[in-house]
C-alpha cells in the first residue's frame, strides 16, 4: 500500500481484526456481485469504499424512475442506463482505484459459472428463487462463499453460505427446491418495500463480504431475519440438509 491507500483507509486499518494484513488481503480480492438494485447499490458502494481491489457488477437491468426510491448508486441522470454500468460509476467516484466491471447481461448457464469461478466470494443481491437457486448451486460447484440478502415490504433477511465449511448448509437447504413458496417471486415491483430496508440489508451483506475476504472475526452463522416494523432481528440455526439436491453431492 501507499501512503495515499494507508490514509484512505487509515479507519479499518486500526481495527485489530483487520490491520494492515487484512487490509491487503481485501485490496487482492475479488467479489462478484449479482444484482445491481436495492441490495447491490450499498453493496457495491460499501466493497470499494472498504478497498475491495476488484468488483465485477453483473445486471442486465436498467435504471428506472421508480427505482431511485431506494437504489441508491442510482441518480435521476442515470434513468435509462444500464445499472451495472450506473453503479460501477458510482463505486469509482468514491474509490478510483478500485477496479470495476459491469456484466450487463443475465449471467447464467456457463457464463454464470465462469464469473463464480473468477472471484473470491459472490453476494446473491437478486430478488427471484430461480435465479438464487443458480447462483448457489454455482458458488457450490466452484467452492466460492455466498452471502444472499432478501427485503421485501418491511422484512428482510441475510444468510452466509459457505462451502468451504464441511458442515455450513446451502441456500437449497434452507428453501429446498420445490417447496410451497418457491414460484412466488420476492420483486418490489409486485410487493412494494421500504426505502431504507435495502439499504440495512445491503449494508449487512457488505459487512460480511469485508469479513469473509479480509479474515476478521468469524462468518455470520444460520438465518437472520429482520422485521423492520417493529425493529426486531431474529436468528434461525440453519442445518445442512444431508439429502439436499444441491450440497448433499459434495
Amino acid at each position: 500500500m501507499n501512503d495515499q491507500a494507508l490514509l484512505r483507509f487509515s479507519r479499518q486499518i486500526m481495527l485489530e481484526p483487520i490491520e494492515i494484513e487484512g487490509q491487503e488481503r481485501l485490496l487482492a480480492s475479488h467479489a462478484l456481485v449479482i444484482g445491481a438494485g436495492g441490495l447491490g447499490s450499498p453493496v457495491a458502494l460499501y466493497l470499494a469504499a472498504a478497498g475491495v481491489g476488484r468488483l465485477t457488477l453483473a445486471d442486465d437491468d436498467a435504471v428506472e424512475l421508480s427505482n431511485l426510491q431506494r437504489q441508491i448508486a442510482h441518480g435521476q441522470a442515470d434513468i435509462g442506463r444500464l445499472k451495472a454500468e450506473s453503479a460501477r460509476d458510482a463505486a469509482l467516484a468514491l474509490n478510483p482505484d478500485c477496479r470495476i466491471s459491469a456484466i450487463t447481461e443475465r449471467l447464467d448457464g456457463e457464463a454464470l459459472a465462469r464469473a463464480v469461478e473468477a472471484a473470491d466470494l459472490v453476494l446473491d443481491c437478486t430478488d427471484r428463487f430461480t435465479s438464487r437457486y443458480a447462483i448457489n448451486a454455482a458458488c457450490r460447484a466452484a467452492g466460492r462463499p455466498l452471502v444472499s440478502g432478501a427485503a421485501i415490504r418491511f422484512g428482510g433477511q441475510l444468510a452466509v453460505f459457505d462451502p468451504r465449511e464441511p458442515e455450513s448448509p446451502c441456500y437449497a437447504c434452507l428453501y429446498p427446491p420445490g417447496a410451497p413458496g418457491e414460484d412466488e417471486e420476492l420483486r418490489c415491483a409486485e410487493n412494494g418495500v421500504v426505502a431504507p430496508l435495502v439499504g440495512l440489508i445491503g449494508s449487512f451483506q457488505a459487512l460480511e463480504a469485508v469479513k469473509l475476504l479480509s479474515g476478521a472475526g468469524s462468518a455470520h452463522q444460520g438465518l437472520s431475519t429482520f422485521d423492520g416494523l417493529k425493529g426486531e432481528w431474529r436468528r434461525f440455526r440453519v442445518p445442512r440438509d444431508p439429502d439436499c439436491p444441491v450440497c448433499g453431492q459434495y
